[in-house]
């Protein structure tokens, strides 16, 4: 299928983290809201805005700190590893990958002993278990979307709008808990993500106030599972599940679809269809692709999707040979009701136009 490449622009100033990594480096979820495209980079515990400026071509980097409007309890350095964002009712959704992970062995140490011990370790970032909303709503003297603390409701004369999360501690939250004793997910839930363990990449909330949360592992002999929630605002102002109609484990459906052993790594409504980017669980290259799944918002109960039911509209090109491990989509916001784009992990210096630019690619979906 045809790319349209699309540049984006950022602001050197706002676009490396403490470890002098760019934030176009690893790109891992990508929104539009209007003008508006906003990205993130799982390194990072802030949002990155940019803006349409002509074209194809989107700049006016802006940064938000994510530790103003939300209590991270890792702190406003930690990563948070957001893997999803939506939009729905004046607010933007985030999500992190609520996953550990296995320390990293450096292939030059020539410690060799100290490195397979370094292998055996695990760790969990605190910042990682998120599930929040933070108030957007739309300057009308710039154009931009702007993100909120709180903020009055712009249709509801006595309405508030605040940011929440889902109650937590820092080593685990209401989601998690209740995925531990999960009878699919209970021996995953401690399993590092990228040896198909707990993975969560992929969010998107309706106006009915359904939260869509895809993992991309554990994949269960080829299924992969999206999570359908509902998420209520109690008395202290934190977000709680709330009990959903017709699930069978009572606080949230879930959805087993057949995409051949792939995971999911980004969810965006279309309508009452959900587009799905899937892509391998574990850290390799390997086939990425863009699905629909038609009336996804329609399912009554927990459902088994067979890949029948699902359309595999295309396949995203990755990087192998001499790019292995590059080029890793991981992002996909609808440009319009016509358009998807896709962002990518690790891109190659091929979509390095500029020194602070990188270029993603849209593509034209069929009517």
């Amino acid at each position: 299928m045809r790319r349209q490449p699309q540049t984006f622009h950022f602001d050197p100033k706002l676009s490396f983290n403490a470890d002098k990594k760019h934030v176009r480096d690893g790109l891992s979820t990508t929104l539009r809201t209007g003008d508006n495209l906003w990205l993130s980079c799982d390194e990072r515990t802030t949002v990155e805005r940019l803006r349409r400026t002509r074209g194809n071509e989107y700049g006016e980097h802006f940064s938000y700190k994510l530790g103003a409007f939300l209590d991270l309890p890792g702190g406003a350095d930690v990563e948070i590893d957001i893997e999803g964002m939506g939009e729905a009712g004046h607010y933007l959704w985030l999500l992190g990958s609520h996953g550990t992970k296995r320390k990293q062995p450096d292939e030059k140490d020539e410690d060799v002993a100290k490195q397979i011990k370094k292998l055996a370790k695990t760790v969990a970032d605190p910042n990682r278990y998120l599930l929040a909303r933070i108030p957007l709503l739309l300057n009308p003297e710039t154009g931009d979307y702007e993100l909120h603390k709180t903020a009055p409701h712009p249709t509801e004369k006595k309405a508030t709008l605040t940011a929440a999360q889902l109650h937590g501690n820092g080593e685990t939250n209401d989601l998690i808990d209740l995925l531990a004793h999960d009878p699919h997910l209970k021996a995953f839930v401690e399993i590092p993500g990228k040896d198909n363990g707990l993975d969560i990449e992929g969010l998107a909330v309706s106006t009915q106030g359904q939260v869509f949360v895809g993992l991309r592992g554990p994949v269960l002999r080829g299924w992969a599972l999206v999570l359908e929630l509902r998420l209520e605002e109690d008395k202290h102002g934190r977000l709680r599940l709330g009990k959903v109609e017709g699930a069978t484990e009572k606080y949230y459906k879930k959805h087993f679809l057949d995409l051949g052993g792939m995971g999911l790594r980004e969810l965006r409504l279309r309508g009452h269809d959900l587009l799905l980017l899937a892509g391998p669980t574990m850290d390799l290259d390997g086939t990425i692709a863009v699905y629909c799944w038609p009336n996804a918002t329609q399912q009554a109960t927990d459902s088994l999707v067979p890949g029948k039911q699902l359309q595999r509209i295309f396949d995203v090109p990755h990087g192998h040979g001499p790019t292995a491990g590059q080029d890793k989509a991981e992002g996909m916001a609808l440009l319009d009701d016509q358009h998807v784009l896709i962002v990518f992990d690790s891109p190659t210096d091929a979509r390095k136009t500029g020194a602070n630019q990188i270029v993603a690619d849209a593509y034209r979906l069929p009517d």
